[in-house]
């Protein structure tokens, strides 16, 4: 026989007065088995996972302001969703080539002057002299010499360039799926959403409807705070390259160290190698060089130890070291997607348990 149920076991009744149905033991474990079958999904389709990330994210930040529209006008949201995607194409497109245009430029001009930069700082480091490189006695232009001929030999390399092509060609697949999949998520993504609900069985769908209505304020707060970061990381990035170190188109990098900076790992990461091969370009020495290091060493410990946790946890809030644990076990789990889609999960299972437990506290 079951043991009964006490008091303090009772589902409690939330603030409107209704108390939430228990879930029994075989619901338990449909919902455990589901959450292990869809996160074993997920793990396996990570690397096509991200343009759907970014798209759905997108998408769920553009959906206010285009029902708002549409009330306020009378409208049909069809258009405002239509001149919303071309005006986000349009910012998107004009960055990445006159982005690219900068970039292909320094490039070329480090590409062709590589060796008198080494021997340059190599020649202020050791003098007119020379120094014992393994087991050989180099001076500033040997040194030089020797470097950009392991650069030479390692792009000469038929697997190098495979795998850079590879990575180019998938990074323009990846943009214009997402194009594609943020179109659709701003036209119908609320109808979507409704086709999410209907796999959930109707006796439950309220439960879920109440869990959502918590959880979607919380998201959208979390987002803002990602959208703040990004506004951050713009600002700290022009007053480093522009004020402080004086490099070329620091206005131009900064805005794309901020932007980048909405996409974990890779966009830090890719924004500061783009402003390191700028920097190349006015380093004066070997302290200009270690000027750029240290300044991106602050702007990376400054965004994810600091603002990120801080803003990003009382957005959502959460604590600061519970942000830094899902943003290191979703990038370990589901690389890029996991790193955007951590934060947003534990939110979820936090309101999930609250509305279950029947918690009303903010």
């Amino acid at each position: 026989m079951n043991a009964p149920r006490t008091r303090s076991q009772e589902p409690r009744p939330t603030a409107n007065g209704h108390v939430p149905k228990a879930l029994d033991s075989g619901e338990v474990r449909i919902v455990l088995l589901t959450a292990g079958g869809l996160a074993v999904f997920l793990y396996f389709i990570r690397l096509i996972l991200l343009p759907f990330v970014l798209a759905v994210v997108v998408a769920y930040i553009c959906t206010p302001p285009l029902d708002w529209l549409a009330q306020r006008t009378r409208l049909p949201r069809l258009l405002f969703a239509i001149v919303l995607f071309l005006l986000l194409v349009g910012c998107v497109g004009s960055l990445l080539f006159f982005a690219g245009q900068h970039v292909v430029a320094e490039t070329k001009g480090i590409a062709s002057g590589l060796q008198g930069m080494i021997e340059k700082f190599a020649g202020q480091l050791i003098g007119n002299g020379s120094i014992n490189l393994f087991g050989q006695s180099m001076n500033a232009s040997q040194i030089s010499k020797a470097v950009v001929d392991q650069i030479r030999d390692w792009f000469g390399q038929n697997n190098q360039f495979a795998i850079i092509a590879g990575y180019g060609v998938a990074s323009v697949m990846g943009v214009f799926l997402t194009m594609v999949l943020l179109f659709y998520f701003l036209v119908s993504g609320r109808s979507v959403a409704r086709g999410v609900l209907w796999i959930v069985p109707p006796h439950r769908r309220h439960l879920v409807e109440r869990i959502w209505a918590r959880l979607d304020p919380v998201l959208m707060r979390y987002f803002l705070g990602v959208i703040a970061v990004v506004i951050y990381a713009t600002i700290a990035a022009y007053i480093g390259l522009g004020l402080i170190l004086h490099i070329h188109h620091a206005a131009l990098l900064a805005l794309l160290t901020g932007i980048l900076e909405a996409v974990p790992v890779i966009g830090p990461t890719s924004a500061a190698i783009i402003a390191g091969l700028v920097s190349l370009q006015t380093a004066t020495g070997v302290m200009s060089i270690l000027a750029y290091a240290l300044y991106a060493t602050i702007l990376r410990l400054s965004i994810d130890q600091i603002i990120g946790p801080v803003v990003l946890g009382h957005a959502g809030r959460v604590h600061p070291v519970l942000i830094i644990f899902c943003f290191l076990a979703g990038g370990v789990l589901l690389g890029i997607p996991g790193v955007i889609l951590a934060v947003p999960v534990a939110l979820t299972i936090n309101n999930t348990l609250a509305t279950l437990y029947g918690d009303d506290r903010p």
